[in-house]
This record gives C-alpha cells, sequence and structure tokens, in this order.
C-alpha cells in the first residue's frame, strides 16, 4: 500500500490543530522524503512545535534566516490563540495569508511560498517571500524597433505585469490571476482597463480559461491560445498578435483590448486581433505620421508582394505572350531542366531549411557557414542545371522580404497561401491562379476574430474612418492650448 493510505486524514479538504497529522499527511502527499529541493525545517516557536515548508530554489535565505530569529525569539506568554492574529501582529513580512484549505496550501507551497504550521493552530500561515530565477529585462531579439523602449517581457509574470504597470499608472488598470493545467497549474493574467474592455468579451474569456482541461500548458501562450480558440486549425491566418514588446502590450489594453499574460512565456496574446492589428508594428507610432504612415505602408506592399511575385512569374512564364515586348527581359532565356514549380517548391523548403539551420548554428560558425551556404545554393545550383537564375532571385526576395513581418504566424499563412496558388497554377493555368486568390480571400473572409468579429474588419463590414487610421498614421488625440496660456488662453505669470 501507498504511503499516502498509512498517513492520517485530517480532512478530505481542511487540515486539523495536530501538527503530528498535518505534517505526515502533507509529507505523503508532497514526497517529502524524495524530493531534496523541498526542505521541511522544524522549530519551536512560543514553547510549540512548529514546522516551515518550502522550496530551497525559490527562498530568499537572508530573508528565511531573519523569519527563523525572529519565531525563535516569541515567548510562550506572547504567542497569540490563533492562526490570524499570529499572522496579523507576529510575522514581520509584507505579504501574509492565512489559508486551511489543503489544495490552496498545496499550490502556495509548490508555487514556492513558504507555509508555517504551529500546533494548535487550525490554519497554515502562508508567507510569500518566493523569488523566481530571471534573466535581466532587455530588448526582445524578434520585436526590435529603430526607436523607442528596449525592454521586453521575461519569463517571469510579476515582471510582466510590473512592466505594464510602469506605463499605465491608473486605478482603471486590472490583472486578474487565474490558473489552468491539472498539473502544471500555470498562472495566468487577463490584463484590462475596467471601463474600457467588453464585457461579454471578458466574461466569454474568464470562461473559456476556467472550463480549460488539460494536464498542462506545456508550450505556454501557444498550448493556451490553443484552448482558448476551439474552431477548425486549417484556416492558417493568425487568431492572436503575440509580442514581446511591453509598450505594444500597454497601448492595446488602452484601446479596450484584453491582453492574457503566461507565466514562463517572454510574450503575451493580444485579443481581439484582426489582420490589421496583426500587421501593425511599434515603429509606425515612434516616428512622425508621414514617416510612420510610409513604413506602414511599406510594409502592406512588401507583404502583397511575397504573395503574389512567384505565382504570377509562373503564370506568365506558362503564357509568355502576355507578357509585353518592354518587359521581355523577365522571360527565361537558358535552359530548363527542372519545371519551374519543383523549382519553386524546392526552394521554399530549402529556404525554411536554412532558417532552422540558422537557428541551430553556434554563433561563432554562423557567419562562415552563412558565407558557405550562399556560395553553394547560389553561383553553384545555378550553374548545375538544378535552378534558373531568375527562380533564384525572386525566392532571394520572397525570402527576405517575409522578414518585414514582425509576426511569423502572419507570414508563414502567406507562405502557405503562396503555395497554394503555386501548384494551382502550375496544374490548371489562369484558371487555378485566380483559384489560388479565391482560395485565399475565402480564408481571410471567412476567419474570425476569437470575440466573434470580422477578421477583415473596418474593410469588411466597411467602416471608412477606421479604414483611414489603418493604412495612414495620423497625429495622436488632443490639443495644446497656445504657447504660455493656460486653459482660459490667459498668459501665465
Amino acid at each position: 500500500m501507498s504511503d499516502q493510505t498509512h498517513a492520517p486524514q485530517p480532512s478530505a479538504e481542511k487540515m486539523t490543530a495536530s501538527l503530528k497529522e498535518n505534517r505526515e499527511w502533507l509529507d505523503s502527499r508532497l514526497k517529502a522524503e524524495r524530493s531534496f529541493d523541498l526542505i521541511r525545517r522544524e522549530i519551536r516557536i512560543g514553547g510549540r512545535d512548529a514546522c516551515l515548508y518550502f522550496i530551497d530554489g525559490f527562498c530568499k535565505d537572508e530573508l528565511m534566516q531573519k523569519l527563523l530569529e525572529h519565531f525563535m525569539e516569541i515567548q510562550e506568554t506572547d504567542l497569540p490563540a490563533d492562526a490570524g492574529d499570529m499572522a496579523e501582529g507576529f510575522v514581520p513580512y509584507v505579504e501574509v495569508e492565512v489559508k486551511a484549505d489543503w489544495e490552496e496550501i498545496l499550490y502556495s507551497i509548490l508555487s514556492g511560498v513558504s507555509a508555517l504550521f504551529v500546533d494548535g493552530y487550525g490554519d497554515c500561515i502562508l508567507i510569500d517571500s518566493r523569488t523566481y530565477p530571471a534573466r535581466s529585462v532587455e530588448e526582445p531579439e524578434k520585436d526590435k524597433v529603430l526607436r523607442g523602449s528596449k525592454d521586453g517581457f521575461v519569463e517571469t509574470i510579476v515582471f510582466n505585469t510590473a512592466l505594464i504597470r510602469r506605463r499605465i499608472r491608473s486605478t482603471d488598470l486590472v490583472m486578474e490571476m487565474m490558473h489552468a493545467g491539472k498539473s502544471s497549474k500555470t498562472d495566468i493574467v487577463i490584463c484590462y482597463m475596467d471601463s474600457r474592455v467588453d464585457r461579454a468579451f471578458l466574461e466569454k474569456i474568464r470562461d473559456r480559461i476556467k472550463n480549460i482541461r488539460v494536464d498542462a500548458l506545456t508550450m505556454n501562450q501557444e498550448s493556451l491560445a490553443e484552448c482558448l480558440y476551439a474552431r477548425k486549425w486549417y484556416n492558417p491566418f493568425p487568431k492572436f498578435k503575440f509580442t514581446e514588446r511591453p509598450d505594444t502590450a500597454a497601448a492595446q489594453v488602452l484601446e479596450g483590448n484584453i491582453v492574457i499574460l503566461v507565466d514562463n512565456s517572454p510574450s503575451v496574446l493580444i485579443l481581439p486581433t484582426s489582420v490589421f492589428d496583426v500587421a501593425e508594428e511599434a515603429d509606425d507610432f515612434y516616428f512622425p505620421p508621414i514617416t510612420g504612415t510610409y513604413l506602414r505602408l511599406s510594409r502592406l506592399l512588401i507583404a502583397l508582394l511575397t504573395y503574389f511575385l512567384t505565382p504570377t512569374f509562373l503564370l506568365l512564364m506558362r503564357y509568355p505572350q502576355w507578357v509585353p515586348e518592354s518587359f521581355s527581359f523577365i522571360l527565361i532565356r537558358d535552359e530548363i531542366h527542372v519545371p519551374l514549380i519543383w523549382q519553386f517548391l524546392i526552394l521554399e523548403l530549402a529556404i525554411d531549411g536554412l532558417r532552422l539551420a540558422a537557428v541551430n548554428t553556434p554563433s561563432m560558425l554562423s557567419t562562415p557557414l552563412s558565407v558557405m551556404a550562399a556560395l553553394v545554393l547560389g553561383e553553384f545550383a545555378v550553374n548545375s542545371g538544378w535552378f534558373n537564375s531568375e527562380v533564384m532571385l525572386y525566392m532571394a526576395f520572397v525570402a527576405l522580404a517575409g522578414y518585414t513581418q514582425s509576426s511569423y504566424e502572419l507570414g508563414y499563412a502567406l507562405k502557405f497561401m503562396r503555395i497554394a496558388n503555386l501548384i494551382l497554377t502550375a496544374a490548371f493555368g489562369i484558371w487555378g491562379y485566380a483559384g489560388g486568390l479565391l482560395l485565399c480571400a475565402l480564408c481571410l473572409i471567412g476567419n474570425r476574430t476569437i470575440s466573434g468579429q470580422s477578421y477583415l474588419y473596418p474593410l469588411i463590414p466597411f467602416d471608412a474612418k477606421q479604414l483611414k487610421n489603418r493604412f495612414f498614421r495620423t497625429r495622436l488625440p488632443g490639443s495644446l492650448s497656445p504657447a504660455g496660456t493656460g486653459e482660459k488662453g490667459e498668459k501665465n505669470t
């Protein structure tokens, strides 16, 4: 029989006032004898036996030493009658709670909170003196900007909420804590402005997180996103916007959106999200309106080119008579040994292979291997006859232009749509090309945000004012009184 069977059972849910029973039951549940990092420190407080449980890696040694010294100095005549008075008057720390429910106590201990049990007390005193291993706050590698803040989210959720609080000093900002995962019990924070958020949508998100029935959120925010969005998976366009930038998250919160933070993840989820939200970047707002508009329009144009360029070239090569005389230089003059469709598909796969290789290549070898790959896959691939130089040129543009999008999900969605259009164009010519465009349009139109709204708003349904703001960067709303005057235009002295 298991150890848990032999251990006394104080209660199915509540602890008792007997320290011995509580300790034996807790040891059997926590596997204290086998887990080296789970510390049980037995002491005496005011003439009574007491026991302190904590996780070694989450404990502040200096603080714990001072707490132990303080507890051991308490006299028997000063010891209060219950745990509530003990926590209120004899625990010299800020974050202290009193709990009797075993599930809450177990969750707190495994989260890094120190749990104090005193013989004769029917409640546990929880001292939140934990500290998590964390890297320093620095600019994220993926969401870099030319100008603006250089801080980014880290893997510790408390640090991430503080980065948002630093930017929004409002009593209207709410950070709501929830948990998900039977085994992991992952911390999840829903961040929103109380007076600006859509109440119905907020309640829907709360209910979905409460009803998540998984063992663990193994992939952090991606696992949560898949649990929140229960619709068909085969539409590749992203349903969420991920960002590692606190300034972007704060701006979205101020606009009335919901930001979800997941512990152990250096990025957050922004929802609801349309395709125009995914395409936006922080650089659009860190520059003057005219520069921000140029950057935004350039990025949208390049995104369209990454989709249209190779399928259109393949279509023109199939119908060369459609090419005007002034553009005849785009026609392939060299002999084609491998069909163009296979050249494009092989290069699409090769580009992803190079991208994966770059991620796993040691930094000291990245430069020489990049040069070698460029020589072998560039010049030698063309000279050997496997690829034509025009195909290599257009695929090189597509590969580089894909990095103009900060969203990997949107980049891969365009890639999948481009591959589908290439295959349809090669198989059915102009009708296949039109079918590829129709497929892409249906995926965009048929997609829905997690709130159920149109994925193409404000294009569908049409809203001229909002659509203009999506394409053109305008000045921030607000006005200033004339220089040197007060609110009523009177001269300040």
